[in-house]
């Protein structure tokens, strides 16, 4: 099954849920207030109040998951999932209201009035019966809250279990009052107020919690283990240097996190997008599904040295770098590299160019004491095919006899001249082996360069591309 109709399939059952559940709320708080008013029972009076509240919120959670399902839009660019935060805020407002109406009235009946309970068989069953559906209801929007991360439908699930208390104790307030009466135990007459008051004081309780919750989401709180999880998790990534910012706010059952990554500043921008795509697998490991927003910093790695500083102030000018080298002269640094540039600018262009990124490199590594940049022309046009000359096969046979003079050359192959207006260019694949240092590797391919370029110097520019004895071998 897809994201959209994994999503589309747990909407579907919050609602039905939501529905069931409202459903269930009107027929008890109906069956609650008619015993209570048959009865005068104050305790069951306040449970059927109870039971009105359950109703509303069971409509408020009907509508907060009808409206939090729907998608991104203009108004809401972080969806409408706080709706479902919004009716939880809605539902403790009217929990509060009508805790204080119950234990006003309880303190009314035990201070100044003398209410008889009349003695009828309703409010028994119907209290059993609220206590049977309260656990249907709970253990039901339990398991849709679990399967859709739903913060409403978890909210009324924990509701209606603490209902069950509730009406053990309603129930316990009406057996002690009719033993009181029958025999005789004047003081037992408070039972029942004193039952309101204890199902107001679980009201209250149970508001508490649920405004706390609800007011702690609307305020963009979030646990404090939530969030180191996800910065563990993300550091932990391979080439992530550090989690420099990291903010998570819910809004319903939906997480945002939006996370600073500090990475090599050497780092390409394919390789960057790589770290981005790694570190967002990493954010859905700590919060599966969340909108994970990554900002990516720039920073100097710990291990960087003066090659990597140089190559560094390079890529941020957008220009690439070659024949790097480094000297020690008297306990300072020199540098020498070679700059392509645009073969359009100008002589002055390029120099100012190149003057400032020198500038920029000797302020970036301080230790460093001049700079020295040859500059190369970059091709901006693209070379077209021309026939194979005489000419072309004398230059093939020159580097083919230049490269016999080295040991470590096994071959070269895959030769092609070119020629770019004036200019002719060469490339070549070279063969050596497999376990030649870099070093050597360099060593040899310039020396082939430079004696090929005696036999030929009207070559202006030779390519030559090493590659390993095995690779010829496949």
């Amino acid at each position: 099954m897809t994201t959209s109709a994994s999503q589309a399939g747990h909407a579907a059952e919050k609602r039905s849920v939501a529905l069931g559940s409202m459903l269930a709320a009107a027929a008890m708080t109906l069956l609650k207030l008619i015993a209570g008013l048959l009865s005068g029972s104050l305790g069951v009076l306040s449970d059927a109040a109870h039971s009105g509240l359950d109703l509303i919120g069971s409509a408020l959670t009907f509508f907060s998951v009808r409206v939090s399902d729907k998608p991104a839009d203009e108004d809401h660019t972080y969806g409408h999932a706080k709706f479902e935060n919004l009716s939880s805020f809605a539902e403790a407002g009217l929990m509060i209201l009508s805790s204080a109406w119950i234990i006003w009235e309880a303190m009314l009946r035990i201070l100044h009035q003398d209410v008889e309970l009349r003695h009828s068989a309703w409010p028994v069953p119907v209290v059993l019966a609220s206590i049977a559906v309260d656990y249907w209801r709970s253990r039901k929007l339990h398991a849709a809250a679990v399967k859709t991360g739903s913060a409403a439908l978890a909210t009324d699930a924990f509701h209606f279990a603490s209902d069950i208390w509730s009406s053990v104790a309603v129930l316990l307030g009406l057996a002690a009052s009719w033993f009181g009466i029958h025999f005789g135990i004047s003081w037992l007459r408070y039972a029942d107020p004193f039952a309101a008051v204890v199902v107001a004081l679980m009201i209250l309780r149970l508001t508490l919690q649920l405004g706390r919750e609800t007011v702690a989401i609307l305020l963009d709180e979030v646990p404090s283990e939530t969030r180191r999880r996800l910065v563990e998790e993300v550091n932990q990534v391979e080439g992530v240097l550090a989690v420099e910012q990291a903010r998570v706010r819910r809004a319903g059952s939906a997480y945002f996190a939006d996370l600073t990554l500090a990475l090599p500043r050497r780092a390409t921008f394919e390789h960057t997008n790589e770290l981005v795509r790694a570190a967002t697998e990493a954010a859905h490991r700590a919060l599966p599904e969340a909108d994970v927003i990554i900002h990516t910093i720039p920073r100097e790695a710990n291990a960087e040295s003066v090659f990597d500083r140089v190559r560094a102030v390079a890529a941020r000018n957008n220009v690439s770098v070659h024949e790097l080298s480094v000297q020690s002269h008297q306990g300072r640094l020199r540098v020498e590299q070679h700059v392509e540039l645009d073969e359009t600018l100008s002589l002055k262009a390029a120099h100012d160019f190149v003057s400032a990124m020198e500038a920029e490199i000797l302020s970036e590594a301080p230790e460093i004491d001049s700079v020295l940049t040859h500059i190369e022309s970059e091709p901006a046009t693209i070379e077209q095919p021309l026939e194979v000359t005489e000419d072309d096969r004398r230059i093939e046979q020159a580097l083919r006899s230049a490269a016999r003079s080295f040991a470590d050359i096994i071959d070269v192959h895959a030769i092609t001249v070119g020629r770019s207006g004036e200019h002719i260019t060469l490339s070549c694949h070279c063969t050596l082996p497999d376990d030649l240092t870099m070093q050597r590797v360099h060593i040899a391919i310039t020396a082939l360069e430079d004696r090929f370029k005696l036999e030929c110097p009207e070559v202006y520019r030779v390519t030559i591309h090493p590659e390993p004895v095995t690779d010829n071998l496949r």
